[in-house]
C-alpha cells in the first residue's frame, strides 16, 4: 500500500501505478494499452504543441459507506469529450471506449483509492485526448491519443470542505468570446484564464468571476467551475452557451428538484448578487465550494472595490448549500440512494 496521509491529500499530482492510453491513427483506434511507463513520447511538430487540439475530463471514484467502489456519471463525461472533440474535428473515443479505459485505470491503481474514512478524499480520474501527429499548417488533428490517468486528491483549494472563499468579478478580462469555446473543455479555454487568475490570486482572492464578454452585464461562470446562487427556496444558474455544461451543477439541479427547490436556468444579471442569500461555485473538484463575498472593481488590478456583494457567514456554509452538498456526497458514497443510476460500481 502506498504510504499517504490520506486526511490530508492536496489537489495535487500524486504518483500512481499505471496508466492508460490507445492512439487512433487514420480513423483506426488501437487496443488499450496499461502501462507504468508515465513518460509519453511526442514529436514536437505534435500539433498539440502548436494550436492546442487538446480537450479533458474530470471524474472522481470513491470508496463507499458498503465497502464498494463507485465511479460518478462516467457516461456524461464522455459525452461531453465527445462534444469538445466535435468542435475540434477530431477523432474521438466512443462512450464505450471511454468507460472501460477509466475503468481499467481505477483497477490498475486500486490501492490509491482514499478510504471511505478519509473526509474530502476521493481518486481523481483525468482522461485527456490530444493530437499528436507531426504538422505544420493550421489544421484539425488528423491522428489523436487518448490517456487516462488518476491521482488521489483532497479538496481543490486544499482548504477543509466547505470552507468559504472570497471571489472578484473579471471586467477587463474574458473566459471566452460570444462566439468562442467557452461550451467546450478544451484545455485552450483554461490556458486563456491563467493570467487573470494570477491577478486575482495575487489581490488575496480565491475565486474569479467571468462575466458575459459582449455586456459585461450577466454572469458566466468562475474560473475554475460553474456559478449558482440560493434566494429563498430557489436554485439559480447561468444560463448561456459559453458556460461549460457541468456535471456537478447538473446533479445538484436534480437533487434540489428533488428536494423541493424550484430551479432556474436563465441569465443572470450581475446586480442579481445583491439579492441572493447564498454563493458558491461547483464542480467535479470541489462539489461546492460557498462564496462569502464578491468584490467588483473597475479592473482586476486596481486597488479600488467599487461594490462588495456579501453572502451569509465567512466562517459557515450556507445552509440550503450544505443540505446539497451532503446530499451529493452521500450518493456518491453510498450513503444515499442512486435512483438514477449515476453510481458505475467497479469490482476489485
Amino acid at each position: 500500500m502506498p504510504n499517504i496521509d490520506w486526511n490530508n491529500l492536496s489537489f495535487s499530482y500524486t504518483r500512481t501505478r499505471t496508466i492508460v492510453y490507445s492512439r487512433c491513427m487514420d480513423g483506426k483506434w488501437e487496443a488499450p494499452i496499461e502501462t507504468e511507463d508515465f513518460n509519453v513520447v511526442l514529436n514536437p511538430f505534435a500539433g498539440v504543441f502548436h494550436y492546442a487540439p487538446s480537450c479533458f475530463e474530470g471524474l472522481k471514484v470513491f470508496r463507499g459507506v458498503d465497502g464498494k467502489i463507485r465511479m460518478f456519471r462516467p457516461d456524461m463525461n464522455a459525452k461531453r469529450m465527445e462534444s469538445g472533440a466535435r468542435y475540434l474535428d477530431m477523432p474521438f473515443p466512443s462512450e464505450e471506449m471511454f468507460i472501460d479505459m477509466c475503468v481499467r485505470c481505477v483497477k490498475g491503481n486500486m490501492e490509491f483509492i482514499p478510504p471511505y474514512e478519509a473526509s474530502g478524499a476521493s481518486l481523481y480520474l483525468r482522461p485527456v485526448l490530444f493530437g499528436w501527429n507531426p504538422q505544420l499548417g493550421i489544421r484539425s488533428a488528423r491522428d489523436v491519443m487518448f490517456v487516462v490517468m488518476c491521482s488521489p486528491v483532497g479538496t481543490y483549494s486544499g482548504d477543509k470542505s466547505l470552507t468559504p472563499a472570497t471571489a472578484v468579478i473579471s471586467r477587463n478580462y474574458d473566459r471566452s468570446a460570444h462566439f468562442g469555446s467557452g461550451g467546450y473543455k478544451l484545455g485552450a479555454n483554461y490556458a486563456q484564464s491563467l493570467h487573470a487568475y494570477n491577478v486575482a490570486h495575487n489581490a488575496g482572492y480565491r475565486e474569479l468571476l467571468f462575466l458575459d464578454s459582449s455586456t459585461k452585464t450577466t454572469i458566466e461562470e468562475f474560473g475554475s467551475s460553474n456559478f449558482f446562487a440560493i434566494k429563498g427556496d430557489t436554485y439559480i444558474t447561468p444560463d448561456s452557451h459559453t458556460v461549460l455544461p457541468s456535471i456537478t451543477n447538473d446533479s445538484l439541479r436534480t437533487v434540489a428538484a428533488d428536494m423541493g427547490m424550484k430551479v432556474e436556468k436563465r441569465p443572470v444579471r450581475v446586480e442579481e448578487l445583491a439579492e441572493f442569500d447564498e454563493v458558491n461555485s461547483c464542480g467535479t473538484a470541489v462539489v461546492i465550494t460557498p462564496v462569502c463575498s464578491i468584490d467588483d472593481k473597475p479592473t482586476l488590478e486596481s486597488p479600488e472595490v467599487t461594490r462588495r456583494y456579501t453572502f451569509g457567514s465567512p466562517d459557515k456554509c450556507g445552509e440550503k448549500s450544505e443540505a446539497l452538498y451532503w446530499k451529493i456526497i452521500g450518493i456518491q458514497k453510498g450513503l444515499e440512494p442512486d435512483p438514477r443510476g449515476w453510481c458505475l460500481f467497479i469490482d476489485e
